[in-house]
């Protein structure tokens, strides 16, 4: 979904009035496992933010589309667990993986709008695609991604500090699914990469030397606080 044409977004008409009205927003993007919860969460208790976790308002956003506005989480819906994650090429599940492929955003900046201006917002979450997210920066330096190598985000799995990706188990083949997700999640990781370098947007690498007071003071310094 792109944010470029006019009456989208509730009341917000058009692309400047959107920047206006989000300038308060600082986005943490990324990889899965790069840890933009952990670092959204200490903003937003370091500076009184109030904080936006896109995980959390999937189910809500599932419910409030139709097969017409968001056809490929509906394709997913209706998939039973093996066609979800082990029948499928991880190539085609980042292809056809609706959040990947920008469904439910507009969602997500109708919330926002309905946030009062003040306090600042953390807004954080892999939907938050570089291209969806550029047109809208007031600043530049208002948005980052982080971006997982394959052996952090296989620490932070280890360490269980990536939730709810147990769902594997209830897979036909779990090592597969595994195997397939991780696969999948790598890849949507090198595009974010490739976009962010195309956009000429921020990006941090995490690996496994980083640790989370390293990368909170790296996400302090792009944003310039």
């Amino acid at each position: 979904m792109q944010p470029r044409k006019s009456g989208r977004y509730g009341e917000a008409t058009n692309l400047a009035e959107l920047r206006t009205r989000l300038r308060h927003v600082f986005w943490i993007g990324g990889g899965s496992g790069a840890g933009k919860s952990t670092i959204a969460r200490r903003l937003a208790d370091r500076h009184g933010w109030h904080l936006y976790a896109t995980d959390d308002v999937m189910r809500d956003h599932a419910g409030r589309t139709t097969p017409d506005q968001a056809p490929l989480l509906h394709q997913f819906i209706a998939m039973d667990m093996d066609e979800r994650w082990v029948n499928r090429s991880p190539q085609t599940m980042l292809e056809t993986f609706h959040w990947f492929r920008g469904e439910g955003f507009g969602l997500i900046i109708e919330d926002l709008l309905r946030l009062p201006q003040g306090p600042c917002v953390v807004v954080e979450g892999f939907r938050l695609l570089p291209h969806l997210v550029k047109p809208l920066l007031d600043a530049p330096e208002h948005a980052v991604w982080l971006l997982p190598t394959p052996d952090f985000r296989q620490a932070a799995i280890r360490s269980r500090s990536v939730p709810g990706e147990d769902f594997v188990r209830r897979t036909g083949n779990p090592a597969r699914a595994g195997r397939n997700l991780a696969e999948r999640d790598r890849m949507f990781t090198a595009h974010l990469r490739q976009e962010t370098e195309r956009l000429q947007l921020p990006a941090i690498q995490i690996d496994t030397t980083m640790t989370e007071d390293d990368l909170a003071e790296r996400v302090t310094t792009a944003f310039r606080l």
